[in-house]
């Protein structure tokens, strides 16, 4: 039979990476030189925020050959959940993560205050979505090899509770072990 006119529909559809851990944190806390390290990606690596402007994948392969998929998120800055810096267009991406991996400038080279950096991002990922804040999670202490860290670290562990992962991006120290948690 002969056919008729079709329908139209107009769609707008919204890309969610899905990755099985996710990288968050503030500009230059060391995401993707983090990625670089447990993976065979290379995103842009430089001294400035907001370097990382789309979400990198990497993938992690294990001695017994199994994988997994590591998300660079863009940086997550106060107000995230507004639409301030980056926002919601990269908040999105960490929705489909089934860990989330909280990096945090344990030396505070941009001047702010490890604390107040992880409650920060613990704020604004449960104000995008309450179950981010419920969601499997590691806390990486970066930047370890720089003499400040050590001071910010001990606040840290005092303020939170917790006890994050000791690590440096730059040197290597911790990469076997983030790897291992990560898995």
């Amino acid at each position: 039979t002969e056919g008729g006119p079709g329908e139209m529909v107009t769609l707008r559809l919204h890309l969610k990476l899905m990755a099985d851990a996710g990288l968050i944190g503030y500009p230059n806390a060391g995401k993707s030189s983090l990625l670089t390290q447990l993976s065979d990606a290379h995103p842009k690596v430089a001294a400035y925020p907001f370097t990382t402007l789309n979400p990198i994948i990497g993938t992690m392969i294990f001695d017994d050959y199994t994988r997994m998929t590591v998300a660079d998120i863009p940086g997550i800055v106060k107000g995230a959940h507004e639409g301030v810096g980056l926002g919601h267009g990269f908040l999105r991406h960490i929705e489909r993560a089934s860990c989330l991996v909280y990096v945090i400038d344990m030396a505070g080279v941009d001047g702010r205050s490890p604390v107040e950096d992880f409650q920060s991002l613990e704020t604004e990922l449960r104000m995008h979505r309450e179950d981010l804040a419920k969601r499997a999670r590691l806390i990486v202490a970066n930047k370890m090899d720089i003499p400040e860290a050590e001071d910010h670290y001990r606040a840290c562990r005092k303020a939170t509770g917790l006890d994050p992962l000791r690590v440096s991006a730059k040197t290597g120290q911790g990469m076997e072990t983030l790897k291992a948690a990560i898995g």
